[in-house]
């Protein structure tokens, strides 16, 4: 893996997609990373599908400086399966998603943060393709103001971390993507210190749309439909990611 995450490091590609992960902690992968950042790549990662079982810290995504995805439901509820802890950035679909398989119709549903990743890489793809100068600092630092946030108001969660991508909304009013040296992520060039990796389980009741996004859920883009359509888009536009391990899955709850 971490030939690979240099091998998109030194290529034209912004975004590194990593739609695996496993428990151990790797120092050649940890520097691959972080070489990937320096070039100014936006490396996201998926947390893990153990969470309804012993929740380990799983890595790439809890590495300094990695976007760690999470799943959702179509309620906008984490899944069981998606992981908690400090290293959950944000989150996308992860349940009763449609992707590409081998035989039959060559269409399977599926689920896990493996989907969820790719989602939020190809929303980061969409973002960048409207602004390509900004850097991956801006566009992390965007889709994390325009999330839709925990429930309960907090700024953050262990199980969907600043909350649910919305491209739409990133898309349509972006807002102020702040500066462009600065990670909004605890990590490299980061303002805040890097969190201690350590597996936890979230508090207080499951996170989902805030009150404000429920008035406008015209304008919300947290429908798999809709994330799906703008996955598509987005690799058609920008997103190149590196196939690490990507597997096709049906009913197993492997990344």
């Amino acid at each position: 893996m971490s030939a690979a995450i240099r091998y998109a490091a030194d290529s034209e590609a912004k975004i590194i997609n990593i739609s695996m992960g496993r428990p151990e902690r790797s120092s050649l992968e940890a520097d691959a990373i972080e070489y990937a950042i320096s070039k100014g790549k936006l490396v996201f990662a998926g947390v893990g599908n153990w969470g309804d079982k012993a929740n380990p810290v799983v890595y790439p995504a809890a590495f300094p400086g990695v976007v760690g995805v999470a799943g959702v439901d179509q309620e906008i509820e984490a899944t069981t399966e998606s992981e908690r802890g400090p290293q959950v950035d944000l989150a996308a679909p992860g349940d009763n998603l449609i992707i590409t398989c081998k035989g039959g119709t060559g269409v399977c549903r599926s689920h896990g943060t493996s989907g969820a990743t790719a989602l939020a890489s190809a929303s980061a793809a969409l973002l960048w393709s409207i602004h390509p100068d900004w850097t991956a600092n801006q566009i992390t630092r965007v889709l994390i103001n325009t999330a839709g946030g925990p429930e309960n108001g907090d700024k953050r969660s262990d199980s969907i971390g600043y909350g649910v991508v919305r491209p739409r909304i990133a898309l349509k009013n972006p807002g102020d993507p702040g500066p462009a040296d600065v990670n909004p992520l605890p990590g490299p060039n980061s303002a805040s210190p890097a969190p201690q990796a350590t597996a936890s389980r979230a508090t207080g009741g499951m996170p989902g749309r805030s009150p404000a996004d429920s008035a406008s859920k015209g304008d919300d883009l947290l429908s798999t439909r809709n994330v799906l359509a703008a996955g598509a888009a987005a690799v058609v536009a920008l997103a190149v990611a590196v196939p690490l391990g990507l597997k096709r899955r049906r009913r197993s709850r492997q990344m």
